[in-house]
């Protein structure tokens, strides 16, 4: 089985989570956002969930040679620079906004309800502008 096939399916996979969790419905997000209103606690059940997963595995995997290549790919910056911050500010506001990134929002496209579509083709000429930026 080839990489493009291994990823489509984590995909797959990672969409029918969202999906199955209700993490791709921005209502739940919003709702999990408004603390002094009707809060919603379900996103926090599912991140919780989710690192109770994710963080044995990484320890257990990462001490293994990966099937498909020579080795892990991680990432080496560990500076917190203002291209981060903004970074993270940005994509912070958006989703206290919409209730989405970017991957319940790619997942949600499933849906073709008009506000997701919007999201992602947003999301895309952000990404394309920032790209013309740094070339």
């Amino acid at each position: 089985m080839n990489q493009k096939v291994i990823a489509l399916l984590a995909g797959l996979l990672f969409g029918a989570g969202l999906a199955a969790s209700g993490m791709n419905d921005s209502n739940v997000v919003q709702g999990f956002l408004d603390v002094s209103g009707a809060w919603n606690p379900s996103l926090m059940f599912v991140m919780a969930a989710a690192l109770m997963l994710t963080i044995p595995g990484f320890q257990y995997f990462l001490r293994r040679k990966p099937i498909l290549a020579q080795s892990f790919k991680l990432p080496n910056l560990k500076n917190i620079d203002r291209q981060l911050v903004t970074g993270a500010i940005i994509f912070g506001v958006g989703w206290g906004l919409v209730g989405l990134c970017p991957g319940p929002a790619i997942a949600a496209l499933g849906y073709l309800n008009w506000e997701g579509i919007v999201f992602v083709l947003a999301m895309l000429a952000g990404a394309k502008f920032r790209q013309l930026q740094v070339a």
